[in-house]
């Protein structure tokens, strides 16, 4: 239907993919064209005519039950719902007549006679719907009574963290049940019972806290009423102005608005406007921004001279002088190299660039790193290899125009809620989906989703396995010849086409391997290759593996042989983890490479920084961080500022990295909380969260969006502030009065960011890199009329079983994820209630390996790998298979990096965090690297008490 194209225009930002017949019609005296298929809703307000309503907005299907939008039209009887009525040519339209207006002001008069008479106490006193609708129709007096009090005993549900439902508020619009099923796809509330008797009820009768509902906060944007109703906003009232910015959670990049009181946030509320996220978002996105002035946080520099010590606090400028004066010592001492640096991919563009000019440009080395190649750094080197480009090739907004979908080692609905929600929203409207994916993810079978493929496959073999997809393409002759032909490189072709179809990568001969059968493989390859347009969305769970790269270069050989490139709906899209994961890379954080991925050794780009930044730059490659670990224990890397990262808990190996920082003379720590990491600290930095700065962040779509400070820093400095004082105080010359002359900088220098401006970005909302002369208003697609690269690059995909191999010592393999609720290593969502939903990480086995171990549901078992062991509660169940095990990393004392190890891509050091063989026994103690931590952890806290006491004392005189 064209009212659904046209829906899906304003929702998505997508073009109709035909011309629109127009229809001319009257509405209320005036004559208006509008697409046919409009509503009459739409077309009068297009012309500046707001109907009465309750049951419609602009982010739902049109449903018309509340009757309140009823218009007359000329030779038609009766009185249609506006939202759900098609206009005519021709047609005749009033939308206020006195009949009109008496039926309105009788629907509404019912309304309000099953309400509560609270109106002057209620929390959404001054943004309710309801209350500006009795005013619209003059409603004055309820003749009927009000039944209202019959509901008045009704139990309000304030079991989620976040909102309340109170159920004698409701109107039963049904704007929440229609939310929760058209914009999340959770369908976790329906209407019960008839009548006066009707309300909203969660799951089958539930609490909203043991249901399914996911606190996605979609409901309660949708709720006309105080129904659902935000819990800071009956504490705090409603807000007096609202600034707009960009999430600092996962990759999607969701728009916001802050809504505030003062310095006060009062709620986040997705912004409608958001290019990424279209005005919906996640329990983290939405709820959890508490951590910002919880206790916990750091306001004041702390320096020490030994980790054993307390730690003493100091002046910004003292700490700052101290730690350049450690610095400059150490490389007095030690040598230029001695020395380095980690970025954040949490902090923005701009602070991110800074940190990597420091080390350049103050420590003179090229020794940074960042968390980023940590994750996704064979997502870099396996695209630029065949496509040219470092980063995915689509928007979000693509997905609504494939056909068959691949999700291979990702599981959207936990790490990436809200493309997740776009995603099944596309696949309820019958595009097909393929999951690989060692666990049966929610994707998988879900009540109104059913993957047509799950290639259930071994842990460490995706190589293989997309090896094989590719010999179904090529052997059945299912290869889109005309787009090879015309826009790849015939020769890597041809070896490409020769190698997959070698019998050795066949489904039947890489089964034994892979562990997916034959006939799954083929059906699955005849699908995406057969299917329409096919896109293909990957994580972590494809990057971090020995052969990381290659299986990233694997997915653009079967996008590329299938002509699945350079549209919508199509595409090789990374999922990326964190906020800033791509921008971070953008930004020049690797030891290699320079901003916009050009090599150090290039001397012509070499000079262009040089003449900006006014120093000599290294042309050798720096140390990536596990170089810095093993140089550390060597004794010849002795200094480390790192800036927004928790390497300690993020790492692999975990006892590896805590004894490399344990011999380094000075590390400096700038962040939110004292972390794991901060631990082994001299210098603690204060950080700022992203509601106290300003900047950008780059979404894995490779947009760039705004982050606006909505308060002034608690620390008393943004992260890009610190930054640039301590290059000053280790005597290299940085003056920014604003990021602003930041990102200019970056424009100046960096190719792929010419184009962008703060400027451009308030103007347009977003932007998405290449942006420059030839993309003034950047690239939402890649690689549209020819690769990056001019052809595209088919590469050798030849499968090297990892390491990391089951064994009679480690039988199980044990592979690692996300959860919904929580976020990374947890720093910020752990300190929120979000905890209420996951306050442990657990290791899921399958009932089998449980049983042969003697192992029962709840039991405390140690896991044990060649590098450690740690102690976490079994959760037995058959999301995972035989012989494999999973656990999530989102709480430092579960120990998760501890039994991971060193393992890594052989191109680009990403660590194989997913594939890591360990035995599993049921224990009753914690094992002795938990024990140690708690130790630890026990001492750092008393010592940071003791100081927080002696504060008060001196403050208070008590």
């Amino acid at each position: 239907m064209l009212e659904t194209v046209l829906k899906r225009e304003r929702d998505y930002g997508t073009p109709a993919r035909a011309a629109t017949a127009m229809v001319t019609l009257t509405i209320d005296g005036y004559e208006v064209t509008v697409p046919e298929g409009t509503s009459v809703m739409r077309a009068a307000a297009e012309h500046g005519i707001n109907i009465p309503k309750l049951c419609a907005t602009d982010s739902l299907e049109a449903f018309g039950s509340c009757r309140l939008c009823l218009v007359q039209i000329e030779g038609r009887r009766g009185y249609p719902a506006s939202c759900t009525t098609p206009v005519e040519a021709g047609m005749v339209v009033h939308t206020e007549t006195p009949k009109l207006h008496d039926m309105r002001r009788n629907v509404m008069e019912l309304y309000i006679s099953d309400h509560p008479l609270d109106c002057l106490t209620c929390p959404a006193n001054g943004d309710c719907e309801l209350q500006d609708m009795a005013g619209v129709v003059g409603l004055r007096e309820v003749r009927y009574g009000y039944k209202g009090a019959n509901h008045l005993d009704d139990t309000k549900d304030t079991t989620n963290p976040y909102f309340t439902y109170d159920p004698a508020k409701c109107i039963v619009c049904n704007r929440c049940v229609r939310a929760c099923e058209e914009t999340q796809g959770t369908f976790a509330l329906t209407i019960g019972a008839k009548g006066f008797a009707s309300r909203v009820t969660a799951g089958q009768g539930e609490d909203f806290i043991d249901s399914e509902c996911v606190s996605c906060g979609a409901c309660v944007q949708a709720c006309p009423t105080a129904t659902l109703q935000e819990k800071s906003v009956i504490e705090l009232g409603q807000a007096e102005h609202a600034i707009v910015t960009t999430c600092a959670y996962c990759g999607v990049g969701c728009g916001f608005k802050a809504e505030m009181k003062g310095q006060t946030v009062v709620r986040m509320t997705p912004w409608k406007d958001g290019q990424a996220n279209r005005g919906h978002a996640c329990v983290k996105g939405r709820f959890a921004w508490g951590y910002t002035t919880h206790k916990d946080r750091v306001l004041t520099p702390m320096i020490r001279q030994r980790i054993t010590d307390p730690w003493q606090e100091v002046s910004w400028d003292e700490a700052l002088q101290y730690a350049a004066s450690e610095f400059r010592r150490i490389q007095q001492k030690y040598g230029r190299d001695a020395v380095g640096g980690i970025t954040s991919s949490r902090c923005t563009n701009e602070e991110t660039w800074l940190v990597q000019k420091l080390i350049r440009a103050a420590f003179n080395t090229n020794n940074v790193d960042t968390c980023a190649r940590v994750c996704h750094s064979p997502t870099g080197y396996g695209l630029k290899q065949t496509l040219g480009e470092s980063a995915g090739t689509q928007t979000f907004d693509s997905v609504m125009f494939s056909d068959v979908v691949i999700v291979m080692g990702a599981n959207p609905s936990s790490g990436h809620p809200v493309f997740a929600s776009r995603l099944k929203r596309r696949l309820r409207q019958g595009a097909r989906l393929i999951v690989i994916d060692p666990r049966r993810i929610e994707l998988v079978n879900s009540p109104h989703i059913k993957a047509d493929f799950h290639l259930q496959v071994r842990p460490g073999t995706n190589t293989a396995l997309l090896t094989a997809l590719a010999h179904v393409i090529v052997t059945e002759q299912l290869v889109a010849e005309p787009f090879v032909a015309e826009r790849c490189d015939p020769a890597s072709f041809e070896q490409w086409r020769e190698f997959v179809a070698r019998p050795e990568n066949s489904p039947e001969h890489t089964a034994e391997t892979t562990g997916v059968p034959a006939e799954l493989v083929r059906g699955a390859a005849r699908l995406y290759a057969t299917g329409g347009n096919g896109a293909v969305y990957y994580g972590l769970g494809v990057t971090e593996h020995s052969q990381g790269s290659t299986t990233v270069m694997a997915i653009a050989n079967l996008a590329m042989a299938t002509g699945n490139i350079g549209r919508e709906g199509v595409g090789v899209n990374p999922l990326r983890g964190q906020n800033n994961v791509q921008g971070s890379c953008d930004m020049g954080s690797f030891p290699h490479e320079l901003p916009g991925y050009r090599h150090i050794s290039d001397p012509v780009v070499r000079s262009q920084f040089e003449q900006a930044w006014g120093v000599t730059l290294q042309p050798e490659p720096g140390l990536r961080i596990p170089n810095m670990f093993e140089a550390a224990l060597e004794g010849s890397f002795m200094g480390l500022y790192c800036q927004g990262e928790d390497i300690v808990q993020s790492d692999p190996n975990t006892q590896h990295v805590a004894a490399a920082l344990a011999a380094m003379e000075c590390i400096v720590v700038q962040d939110l909380f004292l972390n794991e990491t901060a631990k082994y600290a001299h210098v603690f930095l204060p950080g700022s969260s992203f509601l106290e700065k300003d900047g950008t962040f780059t979404n894995a779509e490779r947009r760039i969006s705004r982050v606006r400070k909505v308060m002034e820093p608690r620390n008393g400095k943004a992260d890009w502030e610190i930054t640039m004082e301590l290059a000053q105080a280790l005597g290299y010359p940085m003056h920014y009065d604003h990021p602003s002359q930041i990102m200019d900088e970056i424009a100046r220098l960096t190719p792929t960011f010419s184009g962008v401006s703060y400027d451009k970005l308030e103007r347009m909302g977003s932007l998405q890199w290449p942006c420059n002369d030839d993309a003034p208003e950047g690239t939402p697609i890649m690689h549209i009329d020819q690769f990056v690269i001019g052809k595209g690059r088919f590469m050798i995909t030849q499968y090297v079983p990892s390491d990391e191999r089951s064994t009679r010592k480690f039988p199980l393999l044990l592979t690692t994820g996300r959860i919904l609720s929580q976020y990374n290593v947890g720093a910020q969502t752990r300190r929120t209630p979000n905890v209420a939903w996951h306050s442990e990480d657990v290791l899921e086995i399958h009932p089998q390996d449980a049983e042969d171990r003697g192992v029962a549901h709840g039991d405390w078992v140690g896991v044990q790998s060649r590098s450690g062991e740690t102690v976490l509660r079994a959760v037995i169940t058959d999301r995972v298979q035989p012989g494999v095990v999973y656990t999530t990393f989102h709480f430092p004392e579960s120990g998760a990096n501890v039994v991971t190890t060193d393992s890594s891509d052989w191109a680009t050091n990403c660590p194989e965090y997913k594939v890591t063989a360990v035995q599993v026994t049921r224990v009753s103690q914690p094992s002795e690297w938990q024990r140690n931590w708690s130790r630890f952890t026990d001492i750092q806290e008393k010592l940071l008490r003791e100081r927080e006491r002696e504060n008060d004392t001196a403050l208070t005189g008590k």
